[in-house]
């Protein structure tokens, strides 16, 4: 398959990791869950991770490949206070200041 398009996601958190298996066609989940979270990825599209914290979604169908990512992004979407979660390569979350402690 000749992959045409890419969409990397990062993962933040300790103990979160990634793999992939049979090919590029299942994608399994740690994100601090009781379980694996496991996702089959549609036809046209494979999956690679190259660290445990880093996917590559790649594919010759880029609504596809989109989807896909944006599927296993909304699983533990970037919380807003400590940054963690499932981001895309290139995205930058601005973090809100917590509670101020009082004095």
């Amino acid at each position: 398959m000749e992959a045409k398009f890419f969409r990397f996601l990062k993962l933040v958190g300790v103990g979160f990791k990634a793999r992939s298996e049979s090919q590029g066609r299942e994608l399994f989940l740690k994100l601090g869950y009781s379980h694996e979270v496991q996702f089959t990825a549609p036809p046209a599209v494979r999956v690679f991770c190259f660290k445990p914290n880093i996917i590559c979604c790649t594919g010759i169908d880029k609504d596809r490949v989109h989807n896909f990512a944006g599927a296993v992004r909304s699983c533990k979407p970037p919380e807003v206070y400590k940054g963690k979660g499932i981001l895309y390569i290139d995205e930058v979350i601005k973090l809100k200041p917590g509670k101020k402690q009082k004095k």
